[in-house]
């Protein structure tokens, strides 16, 4: 498998605008008008139809329906009775190939040649009835509806405390807040290295802190995943059940829903492997609980959903999917993406989905309805990091193209970018704190009784290609802390939730803690 960084990403095409270069127009019979490229200017006539020709074709593939799961390509394909692949040909080739097909049948059905020109001949008589539609909507399971008002009967009520909480705090004033952020950006600065530990005898793709901060679980690009305690970083377990590197791994979150009871003998984590499983584990075995099976690709990320009910998986087949925990089933595949979906992310509420890869573009879904919300499309590489914060509307992105970006689901834009990382960001997590609106705490009050702000959300924690992990300001994005340590690439960076530590992850093998002298949080 191609490493990460070496991904090619696609730029979305955009239709010229129209504009007068010297052409007539108006003598050209065409539906819409182009803008000619410079080099056309002054050229023949019959150039510059032609180059109008090409572009009205562009413009006519682009408007055909092309699955973007693989399999119902290869099964087009087979129905046009062509090879379903190619030798080298990839998915994303194989999609545009099948579009170039579905563009010269058109051609051919509407009495059109090559060049997009109408050839002679009486063409209103062409026979529309032969033509496919392809049906994009397909009716979803009773489980689906009923996964769906669950998460809207969990959802509200939590949305509905979050905005009270954010009432309240919108009453702090402004020097509180600042004086507030200035205190614990001069606590992130004191950040050390305080553990290294050689983690496996091949790159640890990722690692994750458990919600209580006792544990880590680090999977390695052998398909193994280690529990390590905290500070020592003994290794206390050794999973086994992945036959391919490990993508993704997330914990259930037993330490933030109090009424959510997870033992060790019941489901603890899930983690993504590269031959298209999620593997479900406990505490108290080294096989998996269960495997949940469906995605044609790798799995690249995992994430437990707040309620601790579902799952969802981003994959290499281009998309993403939501599965049910307890009865160990898929709830829905989601397309969408026209290349690998590397990463997804829950919002706190539980209401919302964010999902990214390396079509460069990120989707933010409501899982109540199944609609895209919002399309992050300014970044110019993949992506391979998203989070939200616990204000519930604002997420970060980290691309290859080595900027962290911000942005805000209510004013559908984005509000902030850093140039976080030479060669790109692998990975990036906010910091969720214990006394966010979804801990069920009442902001701290100081010694005169004054309310003062709540410490989550406050700084971002990313890693990259240039071999450092990073800590962020989250308000005024300033860079608080460099922490270099790693001899390779870091693939993953963490924070626990009482802010004690950092954690780090990468090609040179190792997992890394970092914390305070004190080893207090912030």
């Amino acid at each position: 498998m191609m490493h990460p960084s070496r991904q090619a990403y696609v730029e979305e095409e955009r239709e010229p605008e129209d504009t007068d270069m010297g052409v007539d127009l108006a003598n050209i019979p065409i539906d819409r008008d182009y803008m000619i490229p410079s080099g056309a200017a002054g050229a023949p006539a019959q150039n510059a139809s032609a180059i109008i020709s090409q572009l009205e074709r562009k413009r006519r593939a682009a408007a055909i329906a092309v699955p973007t799961d693989d399999g119902r390509v290869r099964a087009r394909l087979r129905e046009l009775k062509e090879p379903i692949t190619l030798f080298g040909e990839g998915p994303a080739e194989r999609r545009d190939r099948l579009r170039e097909l579905l563009t010269q049948q058109q051609e051919a059905t509407d009495g059109v040649d090559g060049e997009g020109d109408v050839r002679m001949g009486d063409t209103a008589d062409v026979d529309q009835e032969g033509e496919a539609e392809e049906e994009f909507y397909t009716e979803g399971t009773q489980e689906l509806l009923l996964a769906r008002q669950y998460i809207a009967r969990y959802s509200l009520p939590r949305a509905r405390d979050r905005l009270a909480f954010q009432k309240i705090e919108s009453r702090i004033p402004l020097k509180t807040h600042v004086d507030h952020r200035s205190e614990i950006k001069e606590r992130l600065s004191g950040f050390e290295l305080v553990g290294s530990e050689i983690a496996a005898e091949r790159p640890v793709s990722i690692a994750r802190f458990s919600p209580n901060a006792r544990y880590i679980a680090a999977g390695n690009w052998g398909g193994g995943i280690r529990l390590m305690d905290v500070p020592n970083l003994e290794t206390k377990h050794t999973l086994r059940g992945h036959t391919d590197r490990i993508g993704g791994i997330t914990w259930f979150p037993e330490a933030i829903l109090p009424d959510l009871s997870v033992t060790e003998s019941s489901v603890n984590l899930a983690s993504g492997g590269g031959e298209g499983n999620i593997n479900l584990w406990s505490l108290s075995q080294d096989t998996p609980l269960a495997t949940l099976s469906g995605h044609t690709g790798r799995v690249c990320r995992v994430e437990c959903h707040p309620s601790g009910r579902y799952i969802a998986s981003a994959s290499f087949d281009t998309t993403w999917r939501l599965w049910d925990v307890e009865k160990t089933t898929e709830l829905l595949l989601q397309e969408g993406h026209s290349r690998e979906v590397y990463t997804v992310s829950f919002n706190t509420d539980g209401s919302l989905l964010a999902s990214a890869g390396l079509d460069s573009i990120g989707r933010v879904w409501d899982l109540r309805t199944g609609r895209t919300v919002m399309i992050l499309n300014s970044h110019i590489e993949p992506i391979y990091g998203i989070d939200w914060s616990v204000d519930g509307h604002r997420l970060l992105t980290g691309s290859a193209d080595g900027f962290a970006k911000c942005w805000d689901v209510r004013a559908v834009r984005e509000i902030g970018k850093i140039g976080a990382h030479k060669g790109g960001v692998t990975d990036l997590r906010w910091y969720k704190g214990i006394d966010g609106p979804a801990s069920g705490k009442k902001l701290r009050e100081n010694e005169e009784g004054e309310l003062q702000p709540k410490k989550a959300s406050t700084f971002f924690v990313s890693s990259g290609f240039d071999k450092d992990v990073k800590i962020f300001s989250a308000d005024d994005w300033a860079l608080c802390k460099t922490l270099s340590g790693h001899s390779g690439n870091v693939l993953s960076v963490d924070v626990s939730l009482d802010a004690r530590y950092i954690l780090s992850s990468g090609q040179d093998r190792t997992v890394k803690l970092w914390a305070r002298d004190d080893e207090e949080g912030i």
